[in-house]
């Protein structure tokens, strides 16, 4: 029986960050595909309080949130550093990693769930942000420095999610090489990382993940 389990989707990226995680410690782990219409007995009683995807289990305890969890392996298990050492540049990442999580997330629901004038707005939102993404990615090759950390991984859904859904949705952000120079560049530099690639779906298994059977109710139950 493996020590760790990760119980998630593999079409999740908050499912994808934790497993980026154990995979730049070098961890070994075993995977546990949730169906979040079909919630398991085990996720239910791993998570009782949100009842959310993804979970880690490390010798049968259970921690929940992406978030949370990526500083819980960071903490636990020696390898590749997560989060850096200095207390000021851990502020600057755990500030990033909440920007995508409490900014840029929601900004992107709000597309996905309107039409019309409220959702130019919502896009307008969206642009807005990644601008400031954009600008924080001038003199970095990652938001983590010269390698991949905490804010990187926090900010997978940009990276590949966001323009999934935006393919599927037929909705236009934007996120062009011209007008996000900086953002794409990393974008290309962190999906081009051994571990994502390792990691990720591809994108056109969640194009065809998404058009064919994606919930809405299954795209908000995870964090």
């Amino acid at each position: 029986m493996a020590e760790v389990k990760v119980l998630g989707s593999w079409s999740s990226p908050f499912t994808a960050r934790v497993e980026v995680a154990l995979k730049l410690k070098g961890v070994e782990y075993e995977f546990i595909q949730q169906d979040l219409s079909n919630k398991t007995p085990l996720l239910l009683k791993s998570n009782p309080v949100h009842k959310q995807i993804p979970v880690l289990l490390h010798n049968g305890n259970p921690i929940a949130e992406s978030l949370v969890i990526l500083e819980y392996i960071d903490d636990t298990f020696p390898g590749t550093p997560i989060l850096p050492k200095h207390p000021y540049e851990r502020a600057v990442a755990r500030f990033w990693a909440k920007f995508f999580d409490e900014k840029f997330l929601p900004a992107a629901r709000k597309v996905r769930y309107s039409k019309g004038e409220e959702q130019e707005k919502a896009k307008e939102e969206v642009r807005e942000l990644l601008k400031v993404v954009d600008n924080e990615l001038k003199k970095k090759k990652f938001l983590g420095g010269e390698t991949i950390g905490l804010a990187d991984i926090a900010g997978n859904f940009v990276a590949l999610w966001a323009g999934v859904l935006a393919e599927v949705m037929g909705v236009e952000l934007g996120m062009t090489e011209q007008k996000f120079p900086h953002l794409c560049r990393w974008m290309e530099d962190f999906l081009n990382c051994n571990v994502i690639k390792e990691t990720f779906p591809s994108r056109d298994e969640l194009v065809a993940y998404y058009s064919k059977g994606f919930k809405p109710a299954a795209a908000s139950a995870s964090g």
